[in-house]
């Protein structure tokens, strides 16, 4: 079956009681130390993307992961270094990449990320790969870098590299365009109005770096209240959508999990404050052999730690999935 029955198992520590809790302690206290090795890489573009990589072992294994982080994240989230650790311990090296801007140094261009960019995703798996010659990938992304991680396996698909075995997306705002909305509700403007001030900080430094472009103009930035004016006024003039609505039709993932031919995993929270319903369904592709859909009723937003311990039932799962459900499940 493409979508699993809710699981009834998972329960996360007692007193994380209600879902924001089960998103803001992880990301303000858990921390999950391993030891990167950063590498920059230049791109064609005359750009670049720092890349961290943590080795299982003295060399390079043949196995490898590469996980993708969420909306103004990086490579040392816990969720990206707990799952690089749970896999360094079985055996895989890992690799947590980090979108343009977000690597400590802003990035040369005028551009960011976004969504539906699969453009630097695809040169990372690609560069990886070539450069040790791993023999298994696997992919996981975190809210915005599940979206991104599903965008690549659905977008043209032939073209990703054999190498990689399965997809696992958490968190991921499937439903781009009901997702935005629902950080307008009440009890939930805080997580938009801190992302809303964390890329402001972003334009403000891009406007300095680029003076004179008018895709940086910071003029009057502390009007806006919401995703859709930053949308509306960064995000679309800068990658060529036609508004705010316009991106977030075509940067979703959920039209693309059709098209998807690799075994792939979903875990949704059914109370995550940043999804809507929409997100908790697979949508035209809920009879794609190849994915299954996994809702849990708790675990907030990129949350989902146990009881008595640092781990996190998705790192648990993920690599029972990997291991396990990615070879029998199609």
């Amino acid at each position: 079956m493409p979508v699993l029955p809710v699981n009834t198992d998972y329960r996360p520590p007692r007193w994380q009681f209600n879902a924001h809790i089960q998103t803001i302690y992880p990301s303000l206290f858990r921390k999950i130390p391993v030891n990167y090795k950063r590498e920059r890489v230049e791109l064609d573009d005359t750009d670049f993307l720092d890349l961290d990589w943590s080795f299982a072992a003295d060399k390079p294994a043949k196995k490898l992961l590469i996980v993708t982080h969420g909306l103004e994240g990086d490579s040392t989230r816990h969720y990206v270094t707990g799952m690089i650790k749970k896999f360094n311990d079985n055996g895989y090296d890992g690799l947590g990449w980090n979108c343009r801007s977000c690597s400590g140094e802003m990035n040369r261009l005028p551009r960011f990320y976004h969504h539906g960019d699969v453009d630097d995703i695809r040169f990372v798996v690609e560069y990886a790969i070539k450069k040790y010659q791993y023999e298994e990938v696997i992919l996981v992304g975190f809210s915005m870098g599940g979206s991104m991680t599903l965008r690549l396996m659905g977008d043209e698909p032939q073209r990703l590299p054999e190498a990689v075995k399965c997809g696992i997306a958490v968190s991921v705002p499937l439903d781009l365009f009901t997702s935005v909305y629902e950080l307008y509700k009440p009890g939930r403007r805080f997580y938009m109005k801190r992302f809303i001030d964390k890329l402001g900080k972003k334009i403000r430094l891009k406007a300095t770096q680029h003076p004179g472009n008018p895709l940086l103009n910071h003029d009057g930035y502390e009007l806006i209240k919401n995703f859709e004016e930053f949308d509306n006024r960064y995000t679309a003039k800068m990658y060529g959508f036609e508004n705010a609505h316009d991106f977030y039709r075509k940067a979703g993932a959920k039209p693309y999990l059709k098209n998807i031919n690799k075994p792939t995993l979903i875990i949704q929270a059914k109370n995550d404050p940043f999804l809507s319903p929409e997100c908790l369904d697979l949508g035209e592709a809920e009879h794609n052999k190849h994915l299954l859909l996994q809702l849990l009723d708790f675990g907030g937003h990129v949350g989902f730690m146990l009881p008595d311990t640092n781990e996190t039932w998705v790192e648990r799962r993920v690599i029972d999935f990997v291991t396990n459900d990615s070879i029998s499940f199609v």
